[in-house]
């Protein structure tokens, strides 16, 4: 009964990571396809929203980009490792907790794979209001920032009896 409901669990754990894996990766292979097309990396253009493709090589936002390969190495491997930690969360979590965490990780997984494989991770959603642009960011992006606003809610949220103290 235990192993039936563990699997069936980990089946629905693992079709959510992928399930973000994929839509994250159809929306990159899609804006890399235009930016081919269109020979430039201007998609789209309107008052408060442009599709522009670039290239980071940093993490979250632009964070910590430089041209240093072992840097760039050392970084990954980091992210890799916080990858592997939040794996292990997910699997001593539960409920809202755990599905935060499942949402993170199906962000993380997209942004390294596109590491790995491009050495950069392709972003280009650019929201601005006249001059000022927010980061440019991807799909990935915003299921990492909505897991993480879903864990500073639930934490502020629970009855923790120890932080009372």
């Amino acid at each position: 009964m235990t192993q039936t409901i563990l699997s069936k669990n980990f089946l629905i754990n693992s079709l959510l990571i992928f399930s973000l894996f994929l839509i994250d990766r159809i929306s990159k292979i899609y804006v890399i396809y235009l930016d081919n097309k269109f020979l430039g990396n201007e998609i789209f253009s309107s008052k408060f929203l442009n599709i522009n493709l670039i290239w980071n090589e940093g993490i979250a936002f632009g964070l910590l980009s430089f041209n240093e390969k072992n840097l760039y190495n050392i970084l990954s491997l980091i992210i890799f490792l916080v990858i592997i930690f939040i794996f292990f969360l997910i699997f001593n979590s539960s409920g809202y907790k755990k599905f935060s965490l499942l949402i993170i990780v199906g962000g993380a997984i997209g942004n390294f794979y596109d590491r790995i494989a491009y050495k950069a991770v392709p972003d280009f959603i650019d929201f601005h209001v006249g001059n000022f642009h927010w980061f440019i960011f991807n799909i990935a992006d915003i299921f990492i920032t909505i897991g993480v606003i879903f864990m500073i809610l639930i934490e502020l949220t629970t009855n923790n009896k120890e932080f009372r103290k």
